[in-house]
């Protein structure tokens, strides 16, 4: 009889496929909403973060959790995303914990350019600056 494979980096269970990463007020009405209905009718579980996030509000329990028990991270860079210290932190998060495990991690530039991230110009720029003060 064949025995489950299991691996010993990863001691807790996986329970969503997909992290979604975003900032809401660029992205939630359309793209993710679109996003996440596409998956969801094949059946990829993925969570998204259906309350609204205050400014200055820290990474929930529950929301690192989701984190940790995902297999894959969709971060979806938006012009506004480097803005909030909330998704610079959930990015943080996401990093350090896949990074650990090996799991997979997708960037999606939404009217952003990949450019824009790795030389930071605009308002990745100025967020950054602001985020160094």
């Amino acid at each position: 009889m064949a025995q489950p494979v299991t691996s010993s980096s990863i001691s807790y269970k996986l329970v969503c496929h997909v992290f979604l990463s975003f900032h809401g007020k660029d992205t939630r009405l359309g793209f993710i909403n679109n996003l996440y209905e596409s998956q969801h009718q094949k059946g990829i579980h993925a969570f998204i973060d259906d309350e609204g996030i205050k400014t200055g509000e820290e990474i929930s329990p529950a929301l690192f959790k989701a984190i940790q028990e995902s297999r894959i991270a969709i971060m979806v860079f938006s012009e506004n995303y480097a803005k909030s210290t909330f998704c610079l932190e959930e990015l943080v998060n996401i990093l350090e914990c896949f990074k650990e495990e090996g799991r997979l991690i997708y960037p999606i530039f939404y009217y952003v350019e990949p450019s824009e991230l790795r030389h930071p110009r605009g308002s990745y720029k100025e967020a950054l600056a602001r985020l160094e003060e």
